[in-house]
């Protein structure tokens, strides 16, 4: 055929039109299974347990890579049903099948493309659960996935898993893993978990501290906590099952982290360790709350590059102020911080929903649960880190005043986006009023009072 060029290797094409090489995933995947003790037929079963952009792509990319593998492996994931798509997402989805050829192709020959017709005539409802079977996340359309094999059943999804990932909201990983608690009661073998949840909860009793997601697991379920791992990097996920190259890092346990970052890792992935559980999460939660601000900005000042380098000044000088708060060393987390921010803003949903509520595309009414992009975390993230910064137990001195002030007011980026979004006292604009110092105060200055006093407050992070 004229244009085309045939591939004749060791390679596999999947359904999805991509090419995988399987060079060594096999053998990765035999050391896994003899490090959890599995036996010739014990099958290692993975579920993803929730089924947002980042959770369904996750899902995915160990599906592509170790799904061949079916008498060893077990992969699938799980989402609640009955959430029906409307039938202007039914025919956007039309739309995306219709311009790629090869899921056009799969969808035929697992016939199950009239049923996209139908629903783009608005002859049929189609259901989120159902269309990710043929490989489509309701909040990341414009990027099938391979078809994924679907449990709406939680208690079937989870009983006899040996991995799970944790693809929740922060805000629903409490309540959905309490559910799993109960069916986990008989086990007699520990599972391994893996959250890619970025958002946090505040507790103010017995003191003012931060509850992470690997924690709200550990309370929720008993499992310990050598056993629960935060996943999180600068990264889209789109992009990251399209194949752009993208960098990740497990924290937690030795035991589990080095295997799984293997375990993980692929060309185009690649997963780096690290022991510091807590305080990558808290950061990825943290970067969240700045991203809104950001996007507010940009739409705010119609995209200037000039106004959004100076929210970004001082959002950074913030950031590293109560990155000081929070851990004893705060320079080691300076890289991942601000890379995994300057994606956030270049492409994160959060920046998105802070330049659609600027726009009056978006009330604040709507909630944080956006059709189309799922939960944005950030909403509930500057609520949280609000209401801990303003405990007058955490008092910092202020450099002006010389007197004791709450960390937050310090901070005038995240006062005010907890203004507009919390309280909702103040409109948009304010965010732009937040930038004009006019007591001409230096965002490094900020960094200099955090560095140059002991700021470290161990009991944020639930530490004595």
């Amino acid at each position: 055929m004229v244009g085309s060029i045939e591939v004749k290797s060791g390679n596999n094409v999947y359904s999805n039109g991509s090419v995988h090489n399987h060079n060594g995933l096999e053998e990765k995947l035999d050391e896994l299974r003899h490090i959890l003790g599995k036996s010739n037929g014990d099958l290692l079963r993975i579920v993803c347990v929730g089924a947002g952009a980042w959770g369904s792509v996750f899902a995915a990319l160990l599906q592509d890579s170790y799904g061949q593998f079916r008498d060893k492996v077990q992969i699938r994931i799980w989402r609640r049903s009955g959430r029906a798509v409307d039938r202007a997402t039914a025919e956007h989805l039309f739309e995306v099948i219709n311009s790629r050829e090869d899921v056009l192709r799969r969808l035929i020959r697992r016939c199950a493309y009239l049923k996209y017709v139908e629903a783009r005539l608005g002859d049929r409802t189609l259901y989120a659960d159902e269309i990710l079977k043929d490989g489509f996340c309701l909040n990341m359309i414009d990027t099938p996935l391979c078809p994924l094999k679907v449990v709406t059943n939680l208690q079937e999804a989870v009983w006899d898993a040996d991995l799970v990932i944790n693809g929740l909201p922060s805000t629903e990983t409490c309540e959905v893993f309490r559910e799993i608690s109960k069916y986990w009661k008989e086990r007699i073998t520990v599972p391994i978990i893996i959250s890619l949840a970025k958002g946090i909860e505040a507790e103010l009793d017995p003191v003012p501290h931060i509850i992470t997601p690997t924690q709200m697991i550990n309370r929720a379920t008993g499992i310990p906590v050598e056993n629960i791992l935060y996943l999180g990097g600068p990264n889209i996920a789109s992009e990251i099952y399209n194949k752009e190259y993208a960098n990740a890092r497990i924290c937690g346990s030795e035991k589990w982290r080095k295997p799984l970052a293997k375990f993980l890792r692929q060309p185009h992935f690649i997963v780096w360790d690290n022991s510091d559980l807590v305080t990558h999460e808290v950061m990825g939660g943290l970067k969240n709350v700045y991203a809104i601000g950001a996007g507010m900005v940009a739409a705010l000042t119609n995209e200037s590059a000039t106004s959004k380098s100076v929210y970004f000044a001082h959002c950074t000088s913030e950031m590293i102020f109560i990155t000081y708060l929070l851990t004893e060393e705060p320079e080691r987390l300076a890289g991942p911080l601000l890379a995994d921010t300057y994606v956030t803003l270049l492409k994160g949903r959060n920046a998105w929903y802070g330049q659609m509520i600027a726009k009056g595309e978006l009330s604040l009414d709507m909630g944080d649960s956006i059709s189309g992009k799922g939960t944005i975390q950030g909403v509930s993230a500057v609520g949280a880190f609000y209401e801990l910064l303003s405990q007058s137990s955490l008092n910092v001195l202020h450099p002006g005043e010389n007197k004791p002030v709450a960390p937050v007011e310090l901070c005038p980026i995240l006062k005010t986006l907890y203004k507009v979004l919390i309280k909702r006292e103040q409109g948009s604009m304010a965010i732009l009023q937040a930038l004009r110092d006019e007591n001409l105060n230096d965002p490094r200055d900020r960094i200099e009072i955090a560095q140059s006093h002991a700021f470290y407050r161990p009991s944020l992070l639930g530490q004595p």
